[in-house]
């Protein structure tokens, strides 16, 4: 390795990193809903109206478990990221329907306030360090940064997503509108001189309303446009695909030019 680099303890972003991210979004958004609509039953006739905070308090705990292994961890662990990554974005599903629905704030408001936390973050963060590249996330600092504006767009997508779909296309149609931004990021990423860094956040936060939509297509009824799949197997299935894809896709660390 060039001694003037430094490796990052997050992922390089290649393809494989996408496709990862995509399939960990949803689920995150069926492995949720699994926890809080059919285990604690939130949408059902039996729902006590505490199933969106008991469901937030279940992931929440292994999320600052994870994230507190991944701080203090001496360089990047594909098992270990990945894990945090699906914690931070169960744990984004339950907040933001505990959000949206059970405070009463719904899916503008809730979008907002989120859009807001998550450029705050990302403001803060540049104002701190003076990059918010990812290829620069290497000691604690960056790193808290890192994962507070990863949960704060994880739990953005979730709303976005579920307004977008509800007051819109259908499930199948917000996947296929995120799906479309996302690639005209991808198109701004190889045409254009625009910020790097500014391009991979936009397409991170996208990512998460797409994974949404794709989960909601995936085990929402019938009636509702969904295929009503089983959640719980919904998610093992995704779960599966995710290990096999981590192991068997390159999985290395990003780096940055040292000072």
């Amino acid at each position: 390795m060039d001694t003037r680099t430094v490796l990052a303890k997050v992922p390089a972003v290649t393809l494989g990193f996408w496709i990862v991210k995509i399939l960990a979004t949803t689920l995150g958004e069926t492995g949720g809903d699994a926890v809080t609509m059919t285990w604690l039953g939130e949408t059902t006739a039996s729902a006590t109206g505490w199933g969106y905070l008991i469901g937030t308090a279940i992931f929440i705990v292994p999320l600052a478990l994870l994230v507190a292994a991944q701080i203090r961890a001496r360089q990047f662990h594909p098992a270990l990221y990945w894990l945090t990554i699906i914690a931070s974005t169960t744990a984004g599903t339950t907040m933001a329907d505990y959000a949206t629905r059970s405070i009463g704030i719904g899916y503008p408001g809730g979008s907002l306030l989120l859009l807001a936390a998550v450029l705050g973050c990302l403001i803060l963060w540049y104002r701190t360090l003076g990059s918010i590249d990812v290829g620069t996330v290497s000691e604690p600092k960056a790193e808290a940064f890192y994962w507070t504006t990863i949960t704060f767009s994880q739990t953005l997508g979730t709303a976005l997503g579920d307004w977008v779909a509800d007051d819109g296309p259908g499930y199948l149609g917000a996947a296929l509108l995120f799906g479309a931004l996302l690639a005209l990021v991808a198109l701004l990423h190889y045409r254009t001189s625009i910020s790097k860094a500014v391009l991979f956040w936009a397409a991170f936060i996208l990512t998460r309303p797409l994974g949404a939509t794709v989960g909601d297509f995936l085990d929402k009824p019938l009636a509702k446009g969904g295929l009503d799949l089983s959640r719980p197997v919904a998610t093992a299935v995704l779960a599966g695909l995710i290990v096999a894809l981590v192991w068997m896709l390159p999985q290395r660390a990003g780096e940055h030019p040292q000072g």
